[in-house]
């Protein structure tokens, strides 16, 4: 098997950094209107990768997780077709708010990647994963819905290529390797077709510990 770069806290964080900066230039913006390809609002999909961000780490928390679910936070949907979620953004604290639970949740996320011993191991439904496959997720999360925020804002997202390659190599292992890894990453997400391949209707990532 090839030698892959592994994906770290520093990833995290800088996932969420374009998060933040690009967000930053929408705050004026509706976002209510419908996040692109989905049926959440934009606030909606924003509310949801923090969500993310919070539960994986909370998957680095124990070591003794539950085996077939994630630790029993309480969560609900507030709405028919909306997200369930445990952490959401008070609507008086304004898009200001909602980046500031991004930045809080991410944070969390990268502490518990530095801090799990390397034999923890989280339970996730694509695969019982480890401190990078988390923060694989994790980086995949922030990536894919600030893309679908960001399109239906106005705000275009282009991250770096070789955080996408680290994501995909560790989470994606058989996605294409010729083409670009952010329109990869689009593509192995259901988002975009590439050249010669078709938009995908159902995907998923491989979390297991490789």
């Amino acid at each position: 098997m090839p030698v892959r770069d592994p994906v770290t806290a520093e990833d995290v964080e800088a996932a969420v950094a374009l998060a933040l900066t690009t967000l930053e230039t929408v705050t004026d913006r509706d976002w209510g209107v419908p996040a692109s390809g989905l049926d959440w609002t934009c606030w909606e999909s924003v509310e949801h990768l923090a969500d993310d961000l919070f539960a994986y780490a909370g998957q680095l928390g124990t070591d003794r997780p539950p085996k077939d679910t994630y630790v029993p936070f309480g969560w609900e949907h507030r709405r028919p077709g909306g997200p369930a979620l445990t952490v959401w953004v008070r609507p008086d604290g304004g898009t200001a708010g909602a980046q500031q639970v991004v930045e809080t949740c991410g944070a969390l996320l990268a502490a518990m990647v530095r801090a799990a011993p390397a034999h923890r191991r989280g339970w996730h439904p694509y695969g019982v994963s480890d401190a990078e496959g988390f923060a694989a997720m994790g980086v995949v999360e922030v990536l894919v819905h600030l893309h679908d925020v960001g399109e239906a804002l106005g705000a275009p997202v282009t991250p770096d290529p070789a955080l996408c390659r680290r994501a995909l190599d560790r989470l994606f292992p058989d996605a294409p390797q010729d083409a670009d890894p952010w329109a990869t990453l689009l593509w192995a997400t259901g988002r975009a077709a590439l050249p010669g391949r078709d938009r995908l209707v159902e995907w998923r990532w491989d979390a297991t510990v490789r």
